[in-house]
């Protein structure tokens, strides 16, 4: 039963990590990063780390995106202030 948990769970991985490379959006890359980050952190307590998955947790799932969010958005609008200016 537990091998079979751990399997379905590195497929979940395998499926969220190949998502998040084919997705060409920022915003959509940050978002599938966060389930990524998720997905990563079911992996971890599932093989018995979970002080690494509340880690994961934390980093992969919520600042991470966050920081690629904000970034994205700064960029946007810098490029949108520089249309207007010309």
């Amino acid at each position: 039963m537990a091998d079979t948990v751990i399997v379905v769970v590195l497929l979940l991985v395998a499926a969220t990590a190949t998502t998040a490379v084919v997705v060409r959006d920022p915003v959509r890359q940050a978002l599938v990063l966060a389930v990524l980050g998720v997905v990563l952190a079911v992996l971890f307590t599932v093989l018995q780390a979970p002080d690494v998955g509340l880690s994961q947790l934390a980093v992969g799932s919520a600042l991470t995106p966050l920081l690629l969010l904000l970034t994205v958005r700064k960029v946007r609008r810098r490029a949108q202030d520089k249309g207007r200016q010309e």
